[in-house]
């Protein structure tokens, strides 16, 4: 006979409760989704956040069934991608929806970042937030160029050997630090193995705390919004922000959208365009590395080319890798080197706005030019463009502190 369902519904009461009083899951839930108060106001760019970590989960899955036959061995690691590709049940789709997922990944992060830029999201209180998002991106581009070496193709091969010697660029201490990189005096088996390791263990681990950190630094100070207004300030005779919903089920509800218009992008990617032309997988790397064959132009993979124009701009090797370093670090600078009165780019005056304008061309240039083959008029617009980036954070400075900026509401906008 089966159970009345009020004994179900008690004997379930019981088990959470055993369960809460050793495991914190309905605090977790209260304090992190369903008593999370944001924003009421947040629009589009706010998608980008939730999408960025679906792609950290694909990517790790995706890379956990590519370990089961990837070989990490100069002999065998261009054979075993190829095996993927074409005799492992699909391993073909598997591959792509990770190479994909790897520029996806930096496509949501770099809007997200942009996002940050236009509504002040690493003023104050959310210093700490921006720095460990930087972090992110840091390790994240240690483990995109780790991957790309692993499938030992001729860009796979080629592209390490510039990058890796860009280090022997550091007086007294450069050669012996590139040694140790590669692990061997010159790109062998050894190195491979040591990015395998970094990219399948290593960085991951430290790219999954880096993110709960910031995650927990962001529920600590709450949401930023397009209005740059504290909603914590503003708080009802409930102790509950006025200008705020609970995370769940609103958002999670508009996030679940977003996530199913980006995955139908990301699977007509996949399955109509995975290479994108050479973008996101590039033709020379479905060639086995052969150390005799230089291809005709060595480059990186699109979201590293800005940083890879800003280096060849630069004539001497040393003042290019420094200025390549501070075009970096200087984005870790910008919580104290907008010294506006107002957060968001809607209360700014019209250079704020220019100046941002100008800085998103100039990066987004910055990339077309790392992409091509370096001649001489591409050499000199890089440098226009470096000059440009740069002056983005030193008129900043100045600008953020003098400029007529507009009232900012009391309450948030709609």
């Amino acid at each position: 006979m089966a159970k009345p369902a009020s004994a179900i519904a008690k004997n379930w009461d019981a088990l959470c409760n055993w369960v809460d009083t050793r495991l914190p899951v309905s605090s977790f839930w209260r304090d992190h989704l369903s008593g999370y108060y944001a924003p009421k106001n947040f629009n589009f760019w706010y998608f980008f956040g939730s999408l960025a970590l679906l792609v950290l989960v694909n990517q790790i899955v995706t890379g956990i069934f590519l370990t089961m036959h990837y070989k990490p061995s100069a002999e065998e690691a261009f054979a075993s991608v190829e095996y993927i590709m074409r005799d492992v049940d699909w391993g073909w789709l598997i591959r792509y929806m990770h190479s994909t997922g790897a520029s996806a990944f930096f496509i949501v992060i770099y809007l997200h970042m942009f996002r940050g830029l236009m509504y002040g999201s690493y003023r104050k209180p959310r210093e700490l937030i921006w720095t460990f998002g930087m972090l992110i991106y840091l390790l994240l581009m240690a483990e995109a160029f780790m991957g790309y070496v692993l499938p030992w193709g001729q860009m796979s091969y080629w592209g390490a050997q510039v990058i890796i010697s860009l280090f022997g660029a550091i007086p007294k201490i450069g050669e012996p630090l590139t040694e140790w990189i590669r692990g061997d005096y010159f790109i062998a088996d050894a190195t491979l193995n040591r990015f395998f390791a970094l990219h399948v263990i290593a960085l991951p681990l430290a790219l999954l705390g880096l993110v709960v950190l910031h995650l927990a630094a962001l529920h600590q100070v709450g949401s930023n919004n397009p209005d740059g207004i504290e909603i914590k300030q503003n708080k009802g005779a409930d102790g509950v922000p006025v200008d705020g919903i609970p995370f769940h089920p609103y958002y999670t509800v508009k996030d679940i959208f977003g996530v199913a218009m980006f995955l139908l992008l990301f699977a007509f990617v996949i399955f109509y365009a995975p290479e994108l032309g050479g973008l996101f997988l590039e033709h020379d790397n479905f060639v086995p590395a052969n150390v005799l064959a230089t291809p005709e132009h060595i480059k990186p993979v699109w979201y590293f080319t800005p940083f890879y124009a800003i280096l060849r701009a630069v004539p001497d090797k040393l003042f290019g890798v420094i200025l390549m370093g501070l075009a970096i670090a200087a984005l870790f600078l910008l919580p104290w080197l907008d010294r506006s009165r107002v957060k968001s780019i809607r209360y700014k005056g019209w250079a704020s706005k220019l100046l941002l304008a100008v800085f998103a061309v100039a990066f987004v240039r910055l990339g077309m030019l790392g992409m091509g083959e370096g001649t001489i008029a591409q050499t000199l617009e890089s440098r226009f463009w470096t000059f440009v980036y740069f002056a983005y954070f030193v008129l900043l400075w100045f600008i953020s502190k003098y400029e007529k900026t507009k009232p900012v509401p009391e309450r948030v906008t709609h």
